[in-house]
């Protein structure tokens, strides 16, 4: 009998129960802002999209390669123009109705309608017609180039070749939303409804949203209408909003989590695991920047001079070295080295009497006058360890007071969207695998780009790489983008990620890849011997 007991279930920590039960326990950093695929814009809604929605394609986690997902297949025109698309006959959405090519119509209609307000309306900008209708040039959506031929076979065609363009589609903001379930909440082009829901969501993943408490958890149950759910071995994902590092790694520590899913581990933690624990450690390089926004729209860093000043005051090697510990490396440049090949140039260093000559040029001379300003960053004990650090070199460079604030993940998002911050904190993990992809951040009519910076040479370098498929020549196309970025400064690099998390033994099939892409599809949970 006390062995029995010994056993029961309320002796298990919420982890070995999880193995038990097959359901995933993540600790997922912040708050989500929305649950919208077409309207999230942050890693910690990115991850519970994988277990909700999928998209044409999907990436084998192991080496990112392209695989059929809610398209069984698809051909591609001589011309690399063309792309059709066959999707699955057993393809439904979770409340059971068929997924139909005229869901996708639709859905991409509706993100490229200016009141939606997408802010990743941009990257359809590849396909025909899309730009013109996003930037209201045209309003007959008709003339954008994709469109159903029939309930299972949809055809998307492009302004030129892309030979990223199947990567592209596995980003959420491609992914179908249920047109039906929209518009019993709303207009097709309001931003703010109640569809996300629980009780009202519609999705098409491996998993249904079931329960959202807010900061406390969202639960995702298998979803038995998902086409390949037969082999999805998880019966649930629960993912829990930790914005305390330390208190992350207590949750793993406990047996609260399975995983811990942010880019960064605590810092403090990473030398101990290491030593002790280290088949549960996961420190993989991640193709991504960490990097601070100017807000150029008014002073003091409407003058490029403050700017420079600023990137070369600051010590990038001994942030990476003695800050961040986790084999992050310095970044010259706001584009990481490519997978592909490409590899930017260097056009600056850590020069503090280059930066006070800059700041004295510009009127500032040892800091004298310059204004108080605030650096933002989203609430997490790494960000402000980096830019506490980033605050005293600056503040012993060149004299300036750096005042930092820290906002909760949904006011972040809104404070840099509406460029209400001085400096800002901000991180960018690729979503495909080209250096195009931290270019465009940059357009001038980029969603993501919360800087105020625009140039027009700088969008005709993009307009250029949009019609150029031989590497060597977007290599080129490359460089003369970071080299302006270097000469106008509208980001600070700081780092390029690692990603270090913490994963139990017993989770099975999560596998570390430059994206930081960790699908649910074909993990598991099994007790270690």
């Amino acid at each position: 009998m006390l062995m029995l007991s010994a056993c029961s279930s309320d002796k298990l920590t919420p982890a070995e129960q999880g193995i038990n039960t097959q359901t995933l326990l993540i600790a997922n950093g912040d708050e989500p802002r929305e649950l919208d695929p077409q309207l999230s814009t942050g890693s910690p809604e990115h991850s519970i999209h994988l277990a909700l929605y999928e998209g044409l394609v999907s990436k084998n986690s192991k080496d990112l390669s392209i695989e059929p997902a809610v398209a069984e297949s698809w051909e591609i025109s001589d011309d690399g123009r063309i792309y059709t698309f066959r999707i699955r006959d057993n393809a439904r959405w979770s409340n059971g109705d068929a997924i139909k090519a005229s869901d996708y119509v639709w859905s991409w209609k509706r993100s490229l309608l200016p009141k939606f307000g997408s802010e990743w309306a941009y990257l359809k900008y590849y396909v025909k017609g899309a730009e013109a209708f996003h930037k209201q040039k045209n309003n007959n959506f008709d003339e954008v180039g994709i469109k159903a031929v029939d309930d299972k076979t949809l055809v998307i065609t492009l302004n030129e070749p892309c030979n990223f363009f199947l990567q592209l589609l596995d980003h959420y903001s491609f992914f179908a939303v249920h047109p039906a379930t929209i518009l019993k909440h709303g207009d097709i082009d309001q931003a703010i409804s109640k569809w996300t829901l629980p009780e009202n969501w519609v999705g098409n993943g491996p998993f249904s949203l079931k329960k959202w408490a807010i900061n406390d958890v969202i639960v995702t149950e298998k979803n038995p209408h998902y086409w390949n759910a037969d082999n999805v071995k998880l019966n649930a994902v629960h993912f829990y909003p930790i914005t305390d590092k330390q208190a992350e790694e207590r949750a793993f520590r406990s047996g609260k989590v399975h995983v811990t899913y942010t880019p960064q581990l605590a810092i403090e933690k990473i030398a101990w695991y290491r030593e002790n624990q280290p088949e549960a450690l996961r420190i993989d390089p991640v193709y991504a920047s960490y990097y601070y926004e100017f807000n150029l729209t008014k002073a003091p860093f409407n003058d490029v001079r403050v700017r420079k000043a600023f990137a070369m005051a600051i010590d990038r090697k001994l942030i990476v070295e003695r800050v961040t510990k986790g084999g992050e490396t310095a970044a010259w440049s706001f584009i990481p080295t490519d997978p592909g090949g490409y590899q930017p140039k260097q056009y600056y260093n850590y020069d503090i009497k280059q930066a006070r000559a800059l700041m004295a040029e510009a009127g500032y001379p040892d800091g004298k006058g310059f204004p108080p300003v605030e650096l933002l960053y989203n609430t997490n004990d790494n960000h402000r360890k980096v830019a506490l650090a980033i605050q005293q070199m600056l503040n012993t460079n060149l004299g300036v007071q750096v005042q930092l604030l820290n906002q909760e993940w949904k006011v972040y998002l809104n404070s840099r969207k509406n460029l209400e911050h001085d400096i800002g904190r901000a991180g960018w993990i690729a979503d495909y695998l080209d250096a195009s992809n931290f270019i465009e951040i940059l357009a001038s009519d980029s969603g993501q780009n919360h800087t105020g910076w625009k140039s027009d040479i700088y969008d005709s370098i993009i307009a250029e790489l949009k019609k150029t498929t031989d590497s060597q020549q977007r290599f080129k196309l490359f460089e003369q983008a970071n080299k302006i970025l270097a000469d106008e400064m509208p980001v600070l690099p700081v780092y390029n990620y690692s990603d270090v998390n913490l994963v139990s033994p017993a989770v099975h099939g999560w596998h570390g890849n430059v994206m930081h892409y960790h699908p649910y599809n074909n993990v598991y949970l099994e007790a270690t011997p």
